[in-house]
């Protein structure tokens, strides 16, 4: 073991949270370039765009599970974590270069559906994303004690991925999507693979006493995410309604009966908890207000660039879009309409993550006041706030800004406290595997973005994406609010432990 490890100190900290950076800067690469790509050189529309999209959650039903599950109670290549983050790097590269070269691929290969090629690619990206996220949260925890300790592992692990987050977003300005995934497959590959090198895992064996009494295999599992069937259901009718136009006439009202569903039993959920109060009942209550929180953010990384080409660019000059600056001072290079779409995307996002990045720390000092509930709920409402402005007012570039910074609070508490609040409601020593369970609350959710974009599709009113945004994140603050403060093992409620989001 090296000194700096030994002494857990900053440097070790900050080498700690690489692998995570990795996966923030792959998620923030992908969030940039892929709907851009689609759209723009491969022609796609909205709900096709959405389709491959699709790719991601599909990914992180099994790779988040199965990793957790396996990354417990396995022990090769010198670590429990170390051997998915190598693998998950490698193969997010590998993604990265494919990207930029769907048709030719198409061409090699000899399947004509281009959706079909993308969508392969998308998932082996997400695949790789979602074995090297679980194994990069968890080897946190792993290493770190309890207390203020292991919050510094997580919050250097929130700074130094969020800045990486926002550097993607200014490449992608810079010199354009296409070449921010080749510098993605680079950093991501280094940050991955040699990082992890350089840190020892410690090998603990479970005592008798320590092992949980109850076993968790894949029915188990199923059992668990009951609150998130709804998610589950549509997701799947989704996969199938691309392939068979028979079943279009129902996306309605199967997305209809699918949020019904997640609200009846969320009711349910929280009237037993105020009758039994239990761990178990206030993991399923955090895991469904979570879940519609991805609904929202997941559908605004899909299809703000769909909203920004009907909404603002028709209202803007070419001459006067602040996102081209960067580019065209730069790099010399004039912008076109396609690519100031993709600008105005990168821009927002990146003021969405840099306050991601550096509001951790304010959540800090707030929750030590109110508690982390309290706070997370505070900032949550902020995100609905700036969904609602963009809705309603967002007709002009700085418009969209705007509502980017007000939502980029909520999402540093999305990416900051949650997994933190759940992670005392679970047995430590299954950590990995109940971070997979809880993960589904973002995956599943992810996707009923699907059926977002079918409805825009079918109105052509891209007004109602950032409407639906909103509503889902006022949805999951209501659900919030019935979340009980938990209590540090370490040091009581006032210290609050910080986590990452997917």
């Amino acid at each position: 073991m090296l000194p700096f490890q030994k002494n857990l100190s900053p440097l070790f900290n900050a080498i700690l949270a690489l692998p995570a950076t990795a996966v923030g800067f792959a998620l923030s690469t992908q969030i940039a370039a892929l709907s851009w790509i689609l759209s723009k050189k491969y022609g796609l529309d909205i709900h096709e765009v959405a389709f491959v999209w699709l790719a991601g959650p599909v990914a992180g039903i099994f790779g988040q599970v199965i990793v957790g599950l396996i990354s417990d109670n396995v022990w090769f290549m010198g670590g429990r974590r170390r051997p998915f983050i190598i693998i998950g790097g490698i193969v997010s590269s590998i993604a990265f270069l494919s990207l930029p070269y769907i048709q030719e691929i198409s061409n090699i290969t000899g399947v004509s559906d281009i959706i079909i090629v993308a969508s392969v690619i998308a998932l082996f990206l997400d695949l790789s994303v979602n074995v090297t996220f679980n194994p990069a949260r968890s080897i946190i925890a792993d290493l770190t004690p309890e207390g203020k300790q292991r919050t510094a592992g997580y919050v250097w692990m929130q700074i130094v991925s969020g800045f990486f987050g926002v550097f993607a977003y200014f490449l992608s300005m810079l010199f354009g999507n296409v070449t921010l995934l080749y510098i993605a497959a680079i950093l991501v590959f280094i940050m991955a693979v040699f990082p992890i090198l350089l840190i020892e895992e410690t090998k603990t064996e479970e005592s008798e006493s320590d092992k949980p009494s109850e076993i968790f295999g894949v029915w188990q599992i199923v059992k668990e995410i009951y609150p998130l069937y709804g998610f589950l259901v549509f997701g799947l009718y989704s996969v199938f309604n691309h392939f068979f136009e028979f079943l279009s006439p129902v996306h309605n009202p199967i997305l209809i009966l699918s949020l019904l569903y997640s609200i009846i039993i969320g009711i349910i959920i929280i009237l037993k908890g105020l009758k039994n109060p239990s761990d178990k009942n206030e993991f399923q209550k955090i895991m469904l207000a979570h879940s519609f929180t991805w609904v929202a953010f997941q559908s605004m990384f899909i299809m703000s660039g769909f909203f920004i080409e009907n909404r603002i660019m028709p209202n803007v000059e070419l001459s006067g879009i602040i996102a081209n600056w960067f580019a065209e001072k730069l790099t010399g290079v004039a912008q076109t309409a396609d690519s100031s779409i993709g600008n105005i995307v990168s821009l927002g996002f990146l003021i969405l993550n840099f306050i991601g990045a550096v509001f951790p720390i304010a959540l800090q000092a707030i929750s030590k006041r109110i508690g982390r509930v309290k706070t997370y709920i505070s900032a949550l409402s902020f995100t609905a706030i700036g969904y609602f402005y963009i809705a309603f007012l967002g007709t002009i570039e700085t418009d969209f800004y705007i509502g980017m910074m007000l939502a980029g609070i909520g999402w540093s508490a999305v990416i900051s406290i949650v997994f933190a609040i759940m992670s005392e409601r679970v047995n430590p020593l299954k950590m990995g595997l109940f971070m997979g369970v809880f993960n589904l609350a973002v995956v599943l959710p992810q996707m009923m973005s699907n059926g977002v974009a079918n409805v825009i599709k079918q109105t052509n009113d891209y007004q109602l994406l950032y409407i639906f945004c909103g509503l889902f994140i006022v949805t999951s603050v209501i659900f919030w609010v019935f979340v009980k403060e938990p209590l540090a093992k370490a040091e009581a409620a006032k210290t609050p432990l910080v986590s990452s989001g997917h």
